[in-house]
C-alpha cells in the first residue's frame, strides 16, 4: 500500500496540477504518479495493460490526490488524441506531462531484426512525441505554461546490447533540448531525466541474472537507485522549484555515467557477445 504522505515534500505542494504519466502501470512510473498524487496532483496514468493500471489507482485510494488510468498505446495518434481529449474535457487543463512509457530488449546489436529496431524507436521516439505534440497544441500553447518530463537512458557512453534504445534516448534528449528553445515563447519548459540502474521488478525479473547481480557493482555509489528517488526528481519539477529549469538532460545514476566500466556487467560470453535475455514465445 502506497504511503499516505511524501517523506521529502510539503503537504499539498502539488494540488490544483493535473499531470499525465504514461507506462503508471509499474516501476517508475507507478511511483512517479503515486508520489505526484501524495503531493495533491490529479493524475491521469496511461499504458497499454489494464490490470496494471488499475492497482496503479488501487493503491492511490487514500492519498490526496486523485489517479485516474486509461489504457492506450502511445504509438497510435488517435489514442493520444483522445487520451488528451478527455483529460482537458475532464480537469479543463493540463499542467505535467511525464514521457515515461517505453521499452527495449537486451541484444547483441548484430541480432536485432530490422521489426525489433523499429518497435523500440516507435515506441520511445515517436510515442514521446505523439504525446509531446498533443500536449503542447491541446493544451499547454493555448495555456501558455506547461513541463514535459521525458524519461531517457544512462549511460552516456554507448550501451552494448542497448544500441536500439541509445539510439532512442538520444533522440528524445535532443527533442526536448530543441522544444525547450522553440516553444519557450509560449511558457513550456522540458527536460529529459536519464535513468540509471533502479531497483524495479522489471530490472530484477526481465534481464539474466548474471546482469543482475552485477549491476551495482558497476555502480559508483555501489547500489541501485530506488523508485522514490526518482519519483522525487519528478515531483520537484513538476513543483514550482522546477519552473527555471529547462533544456537539459537531468541524470540520476549514482555517477554511473562518469564510470567507463563494462556495460552489460560481467564476463561476455563465448564469442565476445553481451548477455540477451530470453524473449518471450509469441502465442
Amino acid at each position: 500500500m502506497a504511503s499516505e504522505g511524501s517523506r521529502i515534500f510539503a503537504p499539498g505542494l502539488l494540488d490544483g496540477l493535473v499531470c499525465v504519466v504514461s507506462g503508471a502501470g509499474s516501476g517508475l512510473g507507478r511511483e512517479g504518479a503515486l508520489e505526484l498524487c501524495r503531493l495533491g496532483a490529479t493524475v491521469v496514468g496511461c499504458g497499454r495493460r489494464r490490470e496494471p493500471l488499475d492497482e496503479t489507482v488501487a493503491a492511490a485510494a487514500s492519498l490526496p490526490g486523485t489517479i485516474e488510468a486509461e489504457a492506450m498505446d502511445i504509438r497510435e495518434e488517435e489514442a493520444v488524441e483522445r487520451l488528451m481529449d478527455g483529460v482537458l474535457e475532464r480537469h479543463g487543463r493540463l499542467d505535467v506531462l511525464v514521457n515515461n512509457a517505453g521499452g527495449q530488449f537486451l541484444s547483441p546489436a548484430e541480432a536485432i531484426t530490422p521489426k525489433g529496431f523499429r518497435t523500440v524507436i516507435e515506441l520511445n521516439v515517436m510515442g514521446t512525441w505523439l504525446m509531446t505534440h498533443a500536449a503542447a497544441t491541446k493544451a499547454f500553447i493555448p495555456q501558455g505554461e506547461g513541463k514535459v518530463l521525458s524519461v531517457t537512458l544512462s549511460p552516456h557512453n554507448g550501451m552494448p546490447g542497448m544500441v536500439h534504445s541509445g539510439a532512442a534516448r538520444a533522440a528524445v534528449e535532443n527533442m526536448m533540448r530543441t522544444l525547450s528553445i522553440e516553444w519557450a515563447r509560449f511558457g513550456i519548459k522540458t527536460c529529459a531525466l536519464a535513468a540509471g540502474q533502479f531497483g524495479t521488478d522489471t530490472m530484477r525479473t526481465k534481464y539474466p541474472p548474471e546482469v543482475v547481480a552485477a549491476v551495482p557493482s558497476t555502480i559508483p555509489l555501489q547500489r541501485l537507485g530506488t523508485e522514490e528517488e526518482f519519483a522525487w526528481l519528478i515531483a520537484y519539477l513538476a513543483s514550482p522549484a522546477g519552473d527555471f529549469i529547462s533544456g537539459t538532460t537531468i541524470t540520476i545514476d549514482g555517477a554511473r555515467d562518469n564510470w567507463f566500466g563494462a556495460w552489460p556487467p560481467g564476463v561476455y560470453g563465448t564469442g565476445g557477445k553481451p548477455p540477451a535475455e530470453e524473449r518471450r514465445a509469441k502465442e
